[in-house]
């Protein structure tokens, strides 16, 4: 391990080992308790060990944590914003003590770095979600992740790299904080602009990095985060693919384009603090803060979580301790009458503007609906509608939830002929019986294995609408929890609907087409939904069917009514 100086007086991490210590550790491990990271934690560990984080030698201890949720600094007093922190669950939790090394693998089980824990706690999640991100409201996706998704125990400690994360894509732009160093020093660049951005790029980011870049007299670097960002983002293979048209819209030899593997937390203020403090760790001199950086949009009551520049405000602040010079931008305009880009603040009051918003150009795509050329590239454009079809022309999942005996299956069946006879996709039914038999046939009824077994109808019915098809999914799924994480994992691949088969109890058990429900009620069969396990209601289903008075064919129309209407068939 070592550090390098970096501009402006701070040091340049590198954690790896030597190849001779780090094969010494390598095998000290194989007695260490083994620790699989998580998504985010991989974005995490390889931009601290490459240095991309720099000035953290590893996940932040108790005293650090601290001291950055309350107050921006380390506890030695260095500015840093955001937590970095290990976040594991309860059973790892009980098993490791303060002062053991534990073996850090990635997703594949390969071994990337071992850690010896300094720190162990709980934190006050909703203390760190409000000071951090401002609110603890779940609308937010870092707090979402926070109650969700991350482990109720934190561990901290240094790190020892033993080897880098593989990455199979795009080896050519993916530079650590040393190899973009060396290249700015071999091309003679020396001031450097670096613009952030987890979405394609257009003419007006064009335009605006274009004269961020004149204005510093300075080259200029797209560097986009190809880790985590926003759910429902476009995916980062797609976006890369835009960036390498837009890329060549520069003048020859003055813009390149480098990828940084970071885990967003959409922390708008905090989170323009930390870019900077990063891409001075790759050697950049200026960094573009624009219009509602990293902001994640409304909170729930509708309003923005943050101030459109509220994070240019914290950036200035700052700006004595970062070691970086922030560029500000505000929001570009085309400006109808001279046929250019400006920024709104230089547009007159009579002068005709035109913009499209994110969302109404999501919308676009979604329809299929033109794209005028004032506002993107054609070649972008083009790009996206590859992998970004609209939305009739998408993969789509219908989930139909329900008790035993409600008649999810014979809407099932009636809607997979439909389907066949429509034609144009390929259909595929994963009625609850059927996956039982094949995907779950080892799972019991307890809650974590139900839950299991939703997991993995979503995984499965995620694939087929990924590639296009259409899944119809008829479990009962009676718990809202594991219903709605298949809803957030279906999503982000296809359109999804849920359907609630609102057949009452006492109808689904007059039926009882299986003899269940007297059984349950001998008592022969134990955990039952709807005699002795509950069925949660959905709160908000997309369609709640009642069978007592609606056949299998009037079900199965209502339901593509309602596919018509949110635009996923034609």
């Amino acid at each position: 391990m070592s550090s390098l100086i970096a501009p402006h007086g701070g040091e340049l991490k590198n954690l790896y080992l030597s190849s001779t210590d780090a094969a010494t550790e390598e095998k000290a491990a194989t007695d260490y308790q083994v620790w699989k990271l998580t998504h985010r934690q991989v974005c995490d560990i390889e931009l601290l060990l490459s240095g991309g984080f720099s000035p953290l030698d590893g996940f932040m201890s108790r005293a650090d944590y601290n001291t950055v949720v309350e107050d921006l600094h380390l506890a030695d007093g260095t500015l840093w914003p955001m937590p970095i922190t290990l976040d594991i669950d309860d059973s790892f939790a009980t098993s490791i003590t303060v002062g053991e090394h534990i073996a850090l693998v990635d997703q594949e089980g390969t071994l990337v770095a071992t850690m010896e824990v300094s720190d162990k706690w709980q934190p006050n999640k909703s203390n760190e979600a409000a000071k951090v991100f401002g609110a603890d409201d779940l609308a937010h996706p870092a707090v979402a992740y926070l109650h969700n998704e991350a482990g109720n125990t934190y561990i901290g400690g240094k790190l020892k790299g033993i080897r880098p994360l593989t990455h199979y894509d795009y080896k050519q732009l993916r530079d650590t904080p040393t190899e973009l160093r060396a290249k700015f020093e071999k091309w003679g660049w020396k001031k450097i602009v670096a613009f952030q951005t987890r979405n394609p790029m257009h003419r007006a980011h064009q335009e605006l990095t274009f004269r961020a870049a004149q204005e510093a007299e300075a080259n200029l670097i797209i560097q986009p985060v190809v880790g985590m960002t926003k759910p429902g983002d476009i995916d980062h293979h797609s976006r890369v693919r835009c960036y390498q048209h837009i890329i060549k819209q520069y003048p020859a030899q003055t813009t390149t384009l480098s990828l940084l593997p970071l885990a967003m937390r959409m922390g708008g203020p905090r989170e323009a603090v930390w870019h900077a403090i990063i891409r001075k760790n790759y050697g950049c001199t200026h960094f573009i803060v624009g219009r509602d950086h990293a902001g994640p949009g409304k909170n729930s009551q509708g309003e923005d979580f943050y101030g459109p520049y509220e994070a240019q405000e914290m950036v200035t602040k700052y700006q004595d301790e970062l070691g970086i010079q922030m560029v500000p931008f505000q929001m570009m305009v085309y400006v109808e009458n001279k046929a250019e880009y400006h920024p709104i603040t230089e547009v007159d009051k009579d002068e005709s503007v035109l913009n499209i918003s994110g969302t109404e150009f999501r919308r676009r795509l979604q329809e299929g609906l033109d794209i005028p050329e004032w506002f993107s590239y054609s070649e972008v454009v083009a790009e996206l509608r590859k992998t970004h079809p609209p939305k009739h022309k998408q993969g789509f999942v219908i989930f139909l939830t329900g008790l035993s005996g409600a008649g999810k299956s014979t809407i099932a069946n009636a809607l997979l002929v439909k389907f066949l006879e429509m034609g144009g996709r390929k259909v595929t039914l994963l009625d609850g019986d059927v996956v039982r038999e094949n995907l779950s046939d080892e799972l019991g009824f307890t809650k974590a294995d139900r839950d299991k077994n939703i997991k993995r109808i979503a995984f499965v019915a995620k694939e087929i609408a990924k590639n296009g098809g259409i899944a119809i999914c008829a479990p009962i799924a009676p718990y809202a929890k594991a219903r709605n994480n298949a809803r957030k994992e279906i999503k982000s691949s296809g359109g999804f609907l849920e359907i609630y088969v609102s057949t009452p109890l006492e109808v689904c058990e007059a039926r009882d087409p299986k003899g269940l429900y007297a059984k349950a009620r001998a008592g022969r069969i134990e955990g039952f939904t709807g005699v002795s396990d509950p069925y949660e209601t959905p709160e908000s289903p997309d369609l709640a069917i009642d069978t007592q008075d609606t056949s299998a064919e009037e079900a199965a129309q209502r339901i593509i009514l309602k596919l018509e209407k949110e635009g996923l068939i034609k």
